[in-house]
Order: C-alpha cells, then sequence, then structure tokens
C-alpha cells in the first residue's frame, strides 16, 4: 500500500474514531443534563404542588378538586392515596393491572420521620419515570401521600432531535475529513515519493540528478542532505574514475618500461650465446645486462617507495641530522654521472642541523641532482643551501636545457616525461621526480620549480630548522 493511502486511512480512522467519541459523549452529556433539569424542576414544582394541597383545609372534596385542576397539566401525573393506597374517592389504584409504582413502606416511613416538608424523589434507572413523593397532613388527622411522576421518555424527547443533528454533523464532518485527509496526504506524501524516486536514480548511478523540493520544513532538510549527497557521491565517483584512469596508465607505463630492458636483456643474452664473440663485445653486453637490470630494479625500487608512502603511517622516522653531511654523501653518489659529463657541480653551504628523515631525503637530493645532470649537457650543476628563519632553504641550480612552462604542473606526476624519447634513451622512468614529491609531501616541505627554456632549472624546497 502507497504511504499516501496509509496516511489518508490513518487520517480518517483516527478522525473518525474523535469525530464518534465526541459525539457520543455530547448525547451521554445532553441526556444526563435533561434528566437533571427535569428532576430540579420537577422538586421544584412538586413543592408548589404541595403549597396547594395544604389549602384543602382538610376537605377531601378540595382535595379531589385540587387533583382534578393538577391534571389539567399534561407534563405531571398526580395521584393521591393513604396508607391503604385508597385514594379520596376510595379506588385503589394499586389493584389495577396497568398501574407501576415504586412507592413502598419503606417511602411511607420516610415521609412520616420527615413531616410536611419532605420529598423523596426516586429516579432509578430501571424506572421509566421519575417519581416524587410527599406528605400530605389533614386537619382532621387523616394522612395522604402525593405522588408526581413524569415519563423519562417525554424528558428524552429533544434528544431525536439533537441525535439527528449530531449524527448529520458527524456524517458530513466525516465527509470533510475525508476531503481534507487526501489532499493532507498528497501534500505530505508528495516530498516522500520525490525523495524515493530521487534515491532511486541516485542508487542506479545518476549522480547528477537533482532533488527539487522547496520547503523549509524536514522534507526540505531532507532533500537538501540527499542533495549534497549527491554531489559528493558525484565527486567521489570522478575521483575514483580518475584513479581507475591512472591505473590504467599507470599498469601500460610499467608494462612499457619492464618490456624494452627485457626485450634488451633477452637480445644481449643471445648476442652472448652467439660463437666467436669477441671478448670486448661479450664484455659491451654483460655491462648493457646490467644497465637493463639497474633500470629494473631502480623502477621497483621506486614503485616500492611510492607505496610504501600511501601504505605505511610511518612512512618517515624525523631527526635531527647536518645536512651538509647528505650534501657530501649525495656528491659522492653522483661522480660517476658526471664522468661524461662536461659539468662542474657545486656544493654550497655549511654545517646546519636541520629535521628529517636523512635515508629518504638523499633519495630526493640524489634524483633531483640526477636529474639536473641528465639535462644539462655542458655548464653547471649546484646544490646549495642557507638558514631562512626557522627554516633551510635547499637549492639544486642547474644551467641545462630547462622546462616548458606547460609542463611543469605534471612533471610530478608518475610516468610523465616532457620528452618521451629522450627520457628513455637517457634511462629514465618518470617516476624520481614522483618520489621526490612524496617523500618532501611526507614531511611536509614545501618546494617550488622555476625554470625557462634554454636557461636552465631551479627546484626549491625548505626543510624545519633543528
Amino acid at each position: 500500500m502507497k504511504i499516501q493511502y496509509k496516511l489518508s486511512l490513518t487520517f480518517i480512522l483516527l478522525l473518525i474514531f474523535g469525530v464518534t467519541a465526541i459525539s457520543s459523549y455530547s448525547i451521554v452529556f445532553i441526556r444526563g443534563y435533561l434528566l437533571s433539569e427535569a428532576v430540579e424542576n420537577m422538586e421544584a414544582d412538586a413543592r408548589q404542588i404541595m403549597l396547594t394541597f395544604s389549602t384543602a383545609s382538610g376537605s377531601e372534596s378540595q382535595l379531589r378538586s385540587i387533583q382534578e385542576n393538577l391534571r389539567s397539566d399534561q407534563r405531571y401525573r398526580v395521584l393521591l392515596f393513604d396508607q391503604m393506597g385508597n385514594t379520596p374517592d376510595g379506588d385503589n389504584p394499586f389493584e389495577s393491572g396497568d398501574f407501576s409504582s415504586p412507592f413502598s413502606i419503606q417511602i411511607q416511613e420516610k415521609l412520616l420521620s420527615g413531616g410536611r416538608e419532605s420529598l423523596e424523589i426516586i429516579n432509578e434507572r430501571q424506572l421509566d419515570s421519575i417519581y416524587i413523593y410527599s406528605l400530605i397532613a389533614m386537619d382532621d388527622g387523616a394522612i395522604y401521600f402525593a405522588e408526581i411522576s413524569r415519563p423519562k421518555s417525554e424528558i428524552f424527547k429533544p434528544i431525536r432531535t439533537i441525535r439527528w443533528i449530531i449524527y448529520s454533523g458527524m456524517f458530513i464532518s466525516i465527509a470533510i475529513i475525508l476531503f481534507v485527509s487526501f489532499i493532507f496526504s498528497q501534500y505530505l506524501s508528495r516530498p516522500i515519493v520525490q525523495i524515493i524516486d530521487s534515491s532511486r536514480k541516485i542508487a542506479d548511478g545518476d549522480t547528477n540528478h537533482k532533488l527539487e523540493v522547496n520547503r523549509s520544513d524536514e522534507f526540505g532538510t531532507l532533500a537538501s542532505s540527499i542533495n549534497e549527497m549527491s554531489a559528493k557521491l558525484q565527486a567521489e565517483n570522478q575521483k575514483l574514475a580518475d584513479i581507475n584512469e591512472k591505473q590504467k596508465q599507470m599498469l601500460a607505463d610499467i608494462a612499457h618500461e619492464i618490456r624494452n630492458p627485457v626485450h634488451t636483456l633477452m637480445g644481449t643474452m643471445e648476442i652472448l650465446e652467439m660463437d666467436g664473440l669477441s671478448a670486448e663485445k661479450k664484455q659491451r653486453c654483460i655491462q648493457t645486462a646490467k644497465n637493463q637490470a639497474a633500470r629494473i630494479n631502480t623502477l621497483f625500487n621506486d614503485l616500492m617507495t611510492l607505496q610504501r608512502s600511501e601504505l605505511e603511517a610511518k612512512f618517515i622516522e624525523m631527526k635531527s641530522f647536518d645536512f651538509f653531511e647528505l650534501a657530501k654523501k649525495a656528491e659522492q653518489n653522483v661522480q660517476h654521472l658526471l664522468q661524461n659529463h662536461d659539468l662542474t657541480f657545486i656544493v654550497k653551504g655549511k654545517s646546519q642541523q636541520v629535521m628529517g628523515d636523512p635515508n629518504k631525503l638523499i633519495q630526493v637530493i640524489d634524483n633531483l641532482i640526477s636529474n639536473a645532470i641528465k639535462y644539462t649537457p655542458e655548464g653547471r650543476v649546484a646544490l646549495e643551501w642557507t638558514k631562512k628563519g626557522d627554516h633551510v632553504e635547499i637549492k639544486i641550480t642547474d644551467s641545462g636545457i630547462g622546462i616548458a612552462q606547460e609542463h611543469i604542473p605534471r612533471i610530478f606526476d608518475r610516468f610523465y616525461r616532457t620528452d618521451k624519447a629522450r627520457s628513455r634513451d637517457s634511462g629514465g622512468l618518470g617516476l624520481g621526480l614522483s618520489v621526490v614529491k612524496t617523500i618532501l609531501d611526507a614531511h611536509k616541505a614545501p618546494f617550488e620549480v622555476s625554470s625557462s627554456v634554454g636557461e636552465g632549472t631551479v627546484v626549491t624546497f625548505y626543510l624545519k630548522s633543528a
């Protein structure tokens, strides 16, 4: 069952129950009110009737005359009888089969003990009339009892009209309730249906869908929350798509990078298997195989570094060390690269304590210097550092071919090359600068690159001074 029908049915049942309960209570209240008013009026009228009887001065003829006059009042039935049940006419109404009265010896005793002013009201649920009894003492000592009664059916005659009015109003109210509850349930259920439909569309992948519920209540708040969730899902989906695309590209790049050295190794091994190979050629083949093996080893080491940075909480271990010692070690590491270049390598700086992980930062320095040497056919490459405030500024400067401005924002991306052919020829894998960025980010060390084509490149980063 749809929520609209559930809401309508709930409203209808609740309101019908409420209207029925109020109507029933009103009828019961009116019945009680009419009965109470009737008893009160009868009591006042009974006292007036008793006062009228008291003017009879002991004459039974006068009693009969007064009784006849009172019978003309259609509201009450008035009856006089003595202790034996006989009327002043000598009749005994108690002996007739169609006469019923609750008069009893107990009532006689109460009236006799109460005197002329006492009234006894009999209004019991099982009786169909209300009875009021009074004592009448004659001057000659005779005692009569007056019975005044009125049928309850006459008292409750207005109830029929009132009941008809109430029930008519109740049915009209129910009809109005049916109409209003249907409209109101539509008003309440419309945003719920919209939210359900939108949630299904979002669940099916339509994160561009926007829920339009222009309301300031809880439904409007819920709609805004769903739109925010949809926007976040859209952003996350885009991130996942970008990551997936990068992973695909990365796997393709890894496969490509491994394929080249593997093919070279296989070709070298085939050459080494040839008969009559000179010792010089054999040595060159072995050196080529070593270079390609080192290239594959560097590739996997860089990949491991990048993976560890993403998975390990303690990728770096911060401690205080002398950057001058690290620079000297880096100078030794790149000496073999300088043998085939007409370059001047400069290390400039004094002893300076910094905070960082020296084992990771040596990779940064080695990669940046190696990169500078590769793209500087001649001129100079320099490693310099100076203290500035609470940081140490470290610069790797070269006078090489430089980098075009459009490439600078992407040079730290994995496997990105400004000149793929030259990078492969020089043994580059496109991961060195990615490793640099990863390590510097782990140190929360800001860095920047400035370069112009033909004028060289400057890479600057900052470490905290110890």
